[in-house]
């Protein structure tokens, strides 16, 4: 096996080796819908057993091939998708807040005197995160709203980065 060749065999997803959770997963998946009554105990049984010697994604995929998706899987996917967004969110504050302790900190320098400044761009910086975190955290949760607009952020930074170094700045 070259190396060309393994790293094109990893770039297809179905190949890729599972854990021990997955199969977990996929073992309670399936005593779901043996309790809906779609497997036999004997088709629950084999299938139990083929899901704890499975290798990779394509063995487990085969094992729920001709099954419904299941209310669990589509809950886990989403926690999990709600999870990538949360720490996502949470790398997108650090700037914001690297700006707003660098106000508070001009201002303290400052003699810490007369309004607080640091309010208004405290946020300015923040209010995108917080809109956001509401969208994403709050009682009608809009991923995919959610998700477009952290992505329409991250293409304006990297445009800003391109027009910079194209200019031959430093940043």
């Amino acid at each position: 096996m070259g190396g060309v060749d393994y790293i094109h065999d990893m770039a297809d997803p179905s190949q890729l080796r599972v854990s021990d959770d997955e199969r977990e997963q996929l073992v309670q998946e399936l005593h779901d819908h043996a309790l809906a009554g779609r497997l036999t105990s004997e088709e629950l049984e084999e299938r139990v057993g083929a899901a704890y010697h499975a290798t990779t994604r394509a063995d487990l995929d085969a094992l729920r091939a001709d099954l419904p998706v299941s209310s669990r899987s589509v809950a886990l996917a989403l926690s999990k998708r709600k999870g990538q967004l949360r720490r996502r969110l949470v790398r997108e504050s650090g700037g914001g807040l690297g700006v707003a302790a660098l106000c508070v900190g001009i201002w303290v320098s400052n003699g810490a005197g007369g309004n607080f400044w640091p309010a208004w761009v405290i946020g300015l910086a923040l209010l995108p995160v917080i809109r956001d975190s509401w969208r994403l955290l709050g009682p009608g949760s809009e991923l995919e709203v959610v998700e477009a607009r952290m992505q329409a952020r991250h293409e304006r930074r990297l445009a800003r980065g391109r027009r910079y170094r194209y200019r031959g700045l430093p940043w």
